[in-house]
């Protein structure tokens, strides 16, 4: 029994739109009930929102496109200010019907883009459905200007016509909504996909050659592997053709039959490993990773973010790190002896206090001030140092660093009259 029903539409579209939607039947449904029959007013405005690669941006494209309703698609990082976005929304909307485009549209203000709207609908013959105009990307409205978003959402007042605005975006309605009011979207989540989901939507990519049940059981090893560190489809549907081809070399060479998991497993297992330092990144393409692959070698062969084990720092912060790992294990009455070239003569005494009879790495950094730390790294450095933005921003950097490594150690913070230290080991967490 089919899950999407609708009287408005006819059963043989909403059974090919099932397939077509694996695993958002119940997304589908709500939307086809808020839009209705095709000549009915639907809500206003729509916000459907969810993480990336949960099938928001597919979903409603399939949906629009299969049910043939009438509708304008535009990514707002493409179209990144109001007047591109409106030109564009009234370039669509006057090609819809496949006709040339006679003049370009010049749109620069909501007051011309709600009067063209008018006449593009009326000359599209649109007046007795619902016409659809989806914003992808939504966030960026709210670096446009102050009316845009307001007037997206009572477009259909504005305009006195039957059309629905769909948001989509990644974050919450409460990050959208602006100071001074609005009208408020219908809102809708697109949930993550599971791990059985995510076997499911997988599994009907399955190469002609080979079973469901073989290629299946290739997912659910994937799964396994990439599910903690990994939940974008598209990522996982990448790496699964990527590797499809070695985890079949046993069955091809005929060392093994497709039920031999163990064997298929053992042989993917090392270049899974191999895959899992470029999940993200895209530092080599799909053809130097098969041939990578092919003469087995390393990641790390190929020039790429995760193949560099040397990390470069700015050049006053390696100094700026010396500087405050000297001020944080020298006393203070031994500058003078260290970073004088002209001290003067100095008293060998050999009282020392109790506690200076133990190593000072033993007893942890001190902190220190930042007059302090300014005076030790004008000393080491052989050019003239000048007080500058770059030196201080790269002390706020190395600052922050220490205090988010603080954080995360759960250590108390005294508030103002916090002072900064740095350890050894932080310096060698730096470097890494």
């Amino acid at each position: 029994m089919p899950n999407l029903e609708h009287p408005a539409y006819p059963a043989a579209d909403l059974l090919h739109l099932e397939s077509l939607v694996p695993c958002r039947e119940s997304q589908v449904s709500t939307l086809l009930s808020i839009f209705g029959e095709r000549q009915q007013f639907s809500f206003p405005s729509i916000f459907i929102y969810g993480h990336t690669s949960s099938g928001k941006t597919y979903v409603m494209q399939t949906l629009l496109t299969t049910l043939q309703l009438p509708h304008v698609f535009v990514n707002c990082v493409e179209y990144f200010t109001s007047r591109l976005l409106l030109e564009e929304i009234l370039s669509q909307l006057q090609s819809y019907s496949g006709t040339e485009q006679a003049s370009p549209v010049h749109c620069d203000s909501l007051n011309d883009f709600v009067r063209l709207f008018k006449q593009a609908v009326a000359s599209q013959g649109l007046q007795d459905q619902t016409l659809y105009i989806v914003l992808d990307r939504a966030e960026q409205l709210r670096e446009m200007e102050a009316n845009i978003l307001p007037a997206f959402l009572r477009l259909q007042e504005l305009t006195d016509r039957n059309v629905t605005v769909v948001l989509l975006s990644e974050i919450v309605w409460e990050l959208f909504r602006p100071n001074i009011g609005c009208f408020e979207p219908f809102t809708m989540y697109f949930p993550d996909y599971s791990i059985g989901h995510l076997q499911k939507i997988l599994s009907q990519n399955h190469p002609p050659e080979y079973s469901a049940d073989f290629y299946a059981a290739y997912i659910n090893i994937l799964l396994g592997v990439f599910y903690m560190v990994c939940r974008d489809l598209k990522e996982l549907r990448h790496l699964a053709a990527l590797n499809f081809a070695k985890y079949c070399e046993p069955v091809v060479r005929g060392e093994a039959n497709e039920r031999d998991t163990r064997k298929l497993w053992k042989n993917i297992e090392p270049h899974l490993k191999k895959a899992m330092q470029t999940v993200y990144l895209r530092e080599i393409s799909s053809s130097q990773w098969e041939r990578l692959q092919h003469d087995g070698g390393e990641p790390g062969q190929l020039k790429g973010l995760s193949a560099h084990t040397h990390v470069e720092l700015p050049y006053y912060s390696k100094f700026l790190l010396i500087a405050a790992y000297l001020a944080s294990y020298n006393p203070v009455r031994t500058d003078k002896r260290f970073f004088l070239k002209h001290h003067g003569k100095i008293r060998k005494t050999n009282f020392m206090k109790k506690h200076e009879k133990t190593s000072n790495h033993l007893l942890g950094p001190k902190p220190f001030p930042l007059d302090r730390l300014l005076a030790i790294l004008y000393s080491i450095v052989d050019n003239r140092v000048a007080p500058t933005a770059n030196i201080f921003s790269q002390i706020t950097s190395l600052v922050t660093l220490q205090l988010l490594a603080m954080v995360g150690q759960n250590d108390q913070l005294d508030g103002p009259r916090y002072k900064c230290t740095v350890s050894l080991d932080f310096i060698r967490a730096i470097a890494r």
